[in-house]
């Protein structure tokens, strides 16, 4: 009976191995099946495209900030009172339009004592030379003394000298009455005005308006100093054309206005790395206002001949960065790129000639000499994401037998 018992028991652990073992089987059988018919199937789909060869303008963006042309402020020459004002608060002015009227009795009468004072000095030298001619007639007949004549002589000249002095001030006090009307020294828009008719202005004290330039208006912008050299460059060669559109959140994308780049700043801020320029634009239409942020984009320089792929074609490895390059028979290679510029969805690179055909989509499921196949955009990627969708139905299959 004990050898009955062993054997029994021996013949249930068998069972029960040969039950793991089939349970084990049919559990990694879909999956293994899936392997073998994966490794079998053949090629990779992928999308291709074609290296292209060209001249490509490098385009620099920034943020930038409006600024003023000039900002000029308006004080008075002269102390005095306000007579009239001919502008309001936020106005835009011509250059020589007249602002202020001050009050100026006390210039005009200034001047007028001032051109009396002349007309008698004027009077005065007209004597004197008369009595000058005179006193030489007398000399040449012998009837004066040579110091007689001397101090006619000077007398004249001093004379003289008092009228060209007086003169002086004369001019003086008419400039002082022409500070009476205050113009505008540019054209721009007004800002607010501190005074009102009646009020005491004086040179030392508040000014009475600001005026800002806005056309043509500037646009304050920085840029990383590894592109000095090619600033430079371009700048030697010409006018380098600058674009900005305001960026103002919440509102549709404005048409950019173009300018041209009217500095380049004589030093590098080392704090940030970076050189501060400014480009000037026309602005008759006041849509860029100082303080207002824009984004500016100009092209200092162009590649040519360039080689371009689609930058979703070049992949990263752990060394280099590398593109899958496809053969006649339809095999990838990796061939390792340096790219200089990644821009509009392109990167210009270098190591592959122009017209090679490269992998743009599918690049995730090759390695070198693996076969592809070609397919359309999107495809790649939506067969990987079946594929994924797939083998998770089938682990959730062996998980829920029922």
């Amino acid at each position: 009976m004990q050898v009955d018992s062993k054997r029994h028991l021996r013949f249930v652990g068998v069972a029960i191995l040969l039950l793991a073992l089939a349970a084990v089987w049919f559990w990694r059988a879909p999956g293994d099946a899936a392997k073998a018919k994966g490794k079998k199937g053949g090629a990779v789909q992928v999308v291709s495209a074609v290296a292209a060869q060209g001249d490509v303008a490098v385009r620099l963006t920034a943020n930038g900030t409006v600024s003023a042309l000039q900002t000029v402020e308006v004080r008075p020459q002269i102390s005095a009172t306000i007579k009239a004002v001919h502008i309001k608060e936020g106005q835009f002015v011509r250059q020589g339009e007249r602002l202020f009227t001050l009050d100026t009795r006390a210039e005009a009468a200034n001047l007028s004592k001032a051109e009396a004072q002349v007309a008698k000095d004027r009077a005065d030298l007209a004597n004197a030379e008369r009595n000058f001619a005179r006193q030489r007639d007398l000399f040449q007949q012998k009837f004066i003394s040579q110091a007689a004549l001397d101090t006619a002589q000077n007398q004249v000249d001093g004379l003289r000298g008092q009228l060209a002095v007086n003169q002086a001030a004369a001019d003086a006090s008419r400039v002082a009455l022409s500070f009476g009307e205050i113009t505008a020294p540019i054209a721009g828009r007004t800002g607010a005005i501190a005074v009102h008719p009646g009020s005491l202005v004086q040179p030392s004290g508040a000014a009475l308006l600001s005026i800002t330039q806005i056309d043509p208006i500037n646009v304050s912008f920085t840029l990383p100093e590894h592109e000095l050299a090619a600033l430079q460059q371009a700048v030697a060669k010409g006018a380098v054309a600058v674009s900005a559109a305001p960026t103002v959140s919440g509102e549709a994308a404005q048409e950019a206005r173009q300018g041209r780049m009217v500095f380049v700043d004589n030093a590098v801020d080392s704090a940030s790395g970076t050189i501060r320029l400014k480009a000037e634009f026309r602005n008759p239409d006041a849509r860029l206002w100082p303080g207002m942020f824009v984004s500016v984009s100009l092209s200092p320089q162009t590649l040519t001949k360039a080689i371009t792929v689609p930058v979703q074609a070049v992949q990263t490895g752990p060394e280099k960065k590398f593109i899958y390059v496809i053969g006649d028979d339809m095999k990838v290679t990796a061939a390792p790129v340096k790219v200089r510029l990644i821009q509009d969805g392109m990167a210009v690179v270098e190591g592959i000639a122009a017209g090679t055909r490269v992998v743009m989509e599918g690049a995730q499921s090759l390695r070198s000499g693996s076969l592809v196949a070609e397919a359309k955009a999107g495809e790649a990627a939506a067969g990987k994401k079946g594929k994924k969708k797939a083998e998770a139905g089938a682990q959730d299959k062996r998980a829920d037998p029922q």
